[in-house]
């Protein structure tokens, strides 16, 4: 693996959905030991799954060698004949991280989606094993091992509090922001919420003083706990991935926690706060009159209700449905035309039949009673004059630029305006559409601008404007007077 990126390919397997249920079985295999080490005809002989044969499961393992689940085994298979050192040439082994992967999803799988207790009883321990931890920095003889023991107990409890911490508010959030949260539920979370919130905030802020207090008697020993950590046998070597406690970091992060600048304890207040104000939101709402027309769950249930009685047959829950959803079969019930030859019957679907124009009258009080009066015809004398003053004004912006334009003379180098600019474009546009080789000189006159446009093969013509520079290639454009 080279990067955070390639890591995600971890999860490929897992998110396969037509193929998800054999990497499962043969991820679940290699994490159900240590050192398993397997080729493709063992793994589908211990699997005896219908429809994975040995070439299947070792296209399967190919794939997760691929996305880092499994790694190719280097151990030499001890075969008695050709035909057993084929079928065991490839060996595969579970990789470290796709250990970690699988017991992750292994965990993910077995997770119910009810609220996640908090081990809030961790909290109480902290202070005293902090203090335990600063005897055991300062003793003579020192006592490594029960130091080590002391430091990885704190970490994983810390760690074990704080994820089931962050699981239960994410539990929290998730009903906090359903809208149809009320009646019996809606009480049995306002219990859960008041009361267990509640023994948490306590919790955490009467321990939390004492830890802090702790943590800063424990400040100056910690070089000397580093250092006798760092004297216990262990692996050696930059990869290798250390038990928490045993980096300064790891204290830093510990610390931060219940004396940040946003501490845990503020957040937790906080979030407190944000589910209380959440609660009385739902509250409101199920009491207000405009509230209650919004969520028909209790109509769901009642109709529920009434189709799961043994008493309501076929016909009875159809009536039902169509009498609780307007479900009625579809009929055409128009006005008509005028002339109806009575080739649309009363039972065409509106789907099938021409659409009719209702008037509004009908549409929306119900009656055919003509409303109002006609309007009267408005004046387009107002509508002329504009129009005339925009046409007057874009032909005399069109001769200012003719003018400029004749003036000019030879353009190659020239400084046009936009406007005189574009003329030179419309004119060449209309002299290329006559001749496109354009082998011999050609011109072109315009009478009511009063301007002609010559045209010669070779060279170039260059026109600078205030809105950028224009080039035709192989023409060159002179303008005069018509």
């Amino acid at each position: 693996m080279t990067g955070p990126q390639d890591r995600l390919d971890l999860y490929r397997y897992v998110g396969s959905a037509e193929l998800s249920t054999d990497y499962l079985a043969i991820m679940r295999l290699f994490s159900s030991g240590l050192l398993i080490d397997l080729s493709a005809a063992e793994i589908a002989e211990r699997l005896d799954t219908p429809g994975l044969d040995t070439d299947t499961v070792e296209d399967r393992c190919d794939a997760l060698v691929r996305w880092g689940n499994l790694v190719r085994s280097v151990r030499d298979a001890r075969v008695r004949t050709i035909a057993d050192w084929q079928r065991a040439r490839t060996r595969y082994q579970i990789s470290k991280l796709g250990g970690r992967v699988q017991r992750q999803v292994e965990e993910l799988l077995a997770t119910t989606e009810g609220a996640r207790e908090v081990a809030r009883e961790l909290l109480a321990g902290t202070a005293d094993r902090l203090e335990l931890i600063r005897g055991l920095a300062v003793a003579d003889p020192a006592d490594p091992e029960r130091l080590a023991g002391e430091v990885t107990t704190l970490f994983s409890n810390q760690r074990v509090f704080l994820d089931s911490l962050a699981d239960f508010y994410a539990y929290l959030a998730t009903v906090l922001s359903r809208y149809d949260l009320a009646g019996e539920e809606y009480a049995t979370f306002k219990g859960v919420l008041l009361d267990y919130v509640e023994l948490l905030g306590s919790d955490v802020g009467r321990h939390a003083p004492l830890v802090t207090e702790r943590l800063a008697e424990v400040a100056p020993h910690l070089p000397a706990v580093l250092d006798r950590l760092a004297l216990l046998p262990g692996l050696s070597g930059a990869a290798v991935e250390r038990l928490p406690g045993r980096r300064e970091q790891d204290w830093v992060e510990f610390a931060a926690w219940f004396t940040g600048a946003r501490s845990g304890p503020e957040r937790l207040r906080a979030a407190a706060e944000q589910a209380l104000g959440q609660l009385l939101t739902n509250a409101k709402r199920m009491v207000s009159s405009a509230g209650t027309g919004l969520s028909r769950r209790d109509d769901l249930l009642r109709l529920a209700a009434l189709f799961a009685t043994p008493d309501t047959d076929d016909d009875t829950a159809h009536r039902l449905w169509a009498a609780t959803f307007g479900a009625a079969p579809a009929r055409h019930l128009a006005l008509g035309p005028e002339d109806d030859d009575g080739r649309i019957a009363p039972s065409t679907s509106w789907w099938d039949a021409p659409p009719v124009d209702v008037p509004v009258s009908v549409r929306e009080q119900g009656d055919r009673a003509a409303r109002g009066r006609s309007a009267r015809v408005p004046d387009p004398g107002l509508d002329r004059e504009r129009l005339l003053a925009e046409a007057a004004a874009e032909a005399a912006a069109r001769r200012a630029a003719a003018g400029e334009l004749a003036a000019a003379g030879r353009l190659d180098g020239a400084v046009l305006s936009p406007a005189a600019r574009d003329l030179v474009l419309d004119q060449l546009a209309a002299v290329l559409a006559v001749d496109q080789l354009l082998a011999a000189p050609a011109s072109r006159t315009d009478l009511d601008l009063g301007v002609t446009l010559h045209v010669e093969p070779g060279g170039s013509t260059v026109v600078d404007s205030a809105d950028g520079r224009t080039t035709v290639h192989g023409l060159t454009l002179t303008a005069e007077p018509a």
